[in-house]
Parts: C-alpha cells; structure tokens; sequence
C-alpha cells in the first residue's frame, strides 16, 4: 500500500483519492507523459525563476533544505518541491518560502487531473505538474526542485537549460533497483556506474553541473554524461569550517555541495554572511533529527535522548553506524517489504543494546526476525518506547520515512 496523505480539508481529501486511483503503468519509462501534461497546462516549466536541480540517493533533500535556508537569508522569495511527505501531503510543495494551502492544493491538484487524468499519469507526474504549476503563477526568486528518483526519466527532468541555474548530484548508492537497474540497451552494466548514469540524466547543455566526490567509475560515468550533453562539471567540497544546523558529518558533504551550486550559478548573488546564516538555519525533519519534548518521548529535561531517522539503504545505513560508532544505543526499527533490514541493522550491530521491530503504518513490512534472532515485536512506537530498560541509552528510531512521518505526529512535530 502506497501513502499518498489524508488531509482534515474535504477538498484536498477528494484530490488525493483521485491520486490514490493512479498507477504508473508497468514498465513505462519516459518523459512523454509529464510533457504532454505540461503542454496542457500551458507548459509551465518554463516560466519558473531560476531553479536548482538536485539529485542523489542519499542527501538530495537536506541539500535542498539547505540550499532554500541559504537563499531565503539572503532575503530571496524560494519555491520548492521535494518527496516524499512526512505527515502532510502539503509538505512536497512550498510557494514563495509557505507550505501550500489547503485551499490552493485542492484547486491546483483538481485542475490537473481535470486537464490530464486522461493521459495514465503517476502519482508523482500530478504532484510535479501541480508544483510546476502553482510556482509559475506567484513570484519566486528562485526554485528549489527535489529529484524524486533517479533522475533522466523523473517527471522533474522535464525542467530545460534555461530555467536552471544549476544542477546538484548528492551521495550515490543502490536503492530502486527494479527501475533504476532494469536492463536497457545502450546503458551501463555495472550497477552503480548504472546509478550514476540515471542521476546525471539531469544535465543541461551550459547548465553546471556539481558533484560531491564520488569513486572513480562514478564520477567518470557523470563526466561522461555530462561532456555529451555539454555541461560543465564542477567538484563540491565538504563544508569543513562552517557550522551547521543539521548534525553528522555527513551534512558537511551535503552543505558543501549546496555552497558549490550556488557559487557556480550566475543568476542570483549570495553572500558570504547568507551562506553562514542559512547552513545555521536549514531545517529537514527526519534525518538524524533528535525528537523535541513532547507527548511521545516525554516533556522531562533528563529525558534519554530520542533520535528519528528515515533512511533504509546502505548509504544511510553507513551514516548512522559512523554517527553513534563508540556508543551504546536501543534501535526501533520499521522497514517495508523489498528493503533489506541488514542495511541498517549490519553498521550499527557494534552499538545495539536492543533492537525492537515494529510495524511501519499502511504498509507491509518486514517481521522482528528478521533484524535477527535478538529483536523483540512491538505493536507501535509508543509501546516498544515505554518497554525498553530505563537505563538512560539513547534511542534511534529508523528504517522508513513513513514510519518517521508517524512518530513526528505523534510526538506534536508537524513540518512546516
């Protein structure tokens, strides 16, 4: 079962059941779909302010986030979309630096399936159209655009050369195997320089195009990519010197790549103060984000610490066993069917004091055997929190966005 949100406004409801009733076709690859769509809504993707198109396995949306914390300190008005949702369907789309309204989603969702439910599209092909669309009726300085997956056949690649300021490509890893990795004449066979490949699709011709440091077949695969369709690739550093909001080592990566984006740009100026101030601002719920007081974890001042993380892949499975490596730690875990539990539960297997698997809400998921013979069943979060051993180890909750957008409601956290 797919989450596609509920929603307290009737008029949103009613658009999301019709998104409900979508469903890719199988095997459809392509941009076709998310073009026509745009050529009946007026084509427009081609009428945004200056937009930043990132890519990646891990690490796109706090890139994202960053990016949209620098800009709007430097006092510019920033549209963006990023996926997938945490609790509310509203979050994929914010106008103007404001999560869109209820009042607004409802008629920009209803006015694009209204125009193009005829065509087959996919849940995600709506929600891009009805981005696109919302931001080219308000003023923006600039655009903020999360690839949904891969990158050369997302419906956001629909994007041309001159509406892009600059193009990002965030940490790489296997993840959506079944359609990244499908067999296609003419694509590389080795899986991650396969992965590369789908993620370079984004590159324009004079659009620059920045990259983290990526392993040698990786970064020649994007080189090649690029050089083809004549974008100039540019190396990201990490953020070394500069202080962060968003905890890990990891961010520095993703901070560095956000800063490399906006200096290779010539669309908008950022100073150097903006950039501090918005890497000490940024905002991305749900990544190695430690919970705030409230009615899941408590409201006491001694209270354990209590950490949320969405990751599922290996990628953000190494993240999280550098992040709590020397120290001890109980793992609340849900992961959906097709995920592999050892991606998590193998990094961090040197700091588990405990592991308790539990269910991910609307979703088939994998049983507590198979985070290994240890795990013990809990029936949700509120539970398998209330059984473990007042011995004041802190707690990671990880394994699944959805499970991540539940605990971020029940704990009173609601992204805006």
């Amino acid at each position: 079962m797919k989450d596609f949100g509920r929603s307290d406004h009737p008029g949103v409801q009613a658009q999301l059941d019709r998104l409900a009733a979508l469903s890719l076709p199988q095997g459809r690859l392509g941009l076709d779909t998310i073009r026509a769509m745009m050529a009946r809504l007026g084509d427009p993707h081609k009428r945004l302010p200056p937009v930043f198109h990132v890519a990646g396995t891990n690490g796109k949306g706090s890139v994202c986030a960053f990016l949209r914390a620098m800009l709007e300190a430097e006092g510019y008005k920033v549209h963006t979309t990023t996926s997938p949702h945490l609790v509310r369907y509203n979050e994929r789309i914010r106008i103007a630096g404001e999560l869109i309204s209820d009042e607004v989603l409802a008629a920009i969702l209803e006015e694009v399936l209204d125009a193009c439910e005829d065509l087959g599209p996919s849940f995600f092909e709506v929600t891009i159209a009805a981005a696109f669309l919302a931001f080219s009726r308000t003023p923006a300085d600039a655009c903020v655009v999360e690839v949904g997956m891969g990158g050369r056949f997302d419906a956001t690649n629909v994007l041309e050369a001159d509406v892009l300021a600059a193009c990002g490509i965030a940490t790489l890893g296997i993840d959506h195997e079944r359609f990244l990795l499908a067999p296609e004449e003419g694509t590389p066979q080795e899986p991650m320089a396969r992965i590369a490949f789908e993620k370079a699709g984004i590159a324009k011709p004079g659009v620059p195009l920045v990259t983290i440091a990526q392993p040698q077949l990786e970064i020649a695969t994007i080189r090649a990519v690029a050089e083809r369709v004549g974008a100039p690739v540019i190396l990201a550093e990490p953020a070394p010197d500069l202080a962060l909001a968003l905890p890990g080592l990891h961010q520095r990566v993703n901070a560095g790549l956000a800063v490399a984006m906006l200096r290779a740009q010539n669309a908008l100026p950022v100073s150097a103060e903006a950039i501090a101030t918005g890497l000490m601002q940024a905002r991305w719920p749900a990544r190695l984000h430690m919970l705030a007081p409230g009615p899941l974890v408590g409201a006491r001042p001694d209270a354990r610490a209590v950490w949320l993380d969405g990751g599922h892949n290996p990628s953000a499975g190494a993240m999280l066993g550098a992040h709590f490596a020397g120290q001890k730690l109980h793992l609340v875990i849900g992961m959906i069917e097709g995920k592999d539990p050892a991606a998590l539960t193998r990094p961090l297997a040197a700091s588990l004091a405990s592991i308790t698997a539990v269910p991910v809400p609307a979703h088939e998921c994998h049983p507590p055997e198979a985070f290994g013979p240890e795990a013990k069943p809990a029936p949700d979060v509120p539970v398998a929190l209330a059984a473990l051993p007042d011995d004041g180890l802190p707690v990671l909750i990880a394994g699944s966005l959805y499970l991540a957008g539940e605990v971020l409601r029940l704990n009173g956290e609601m992204p805006g």
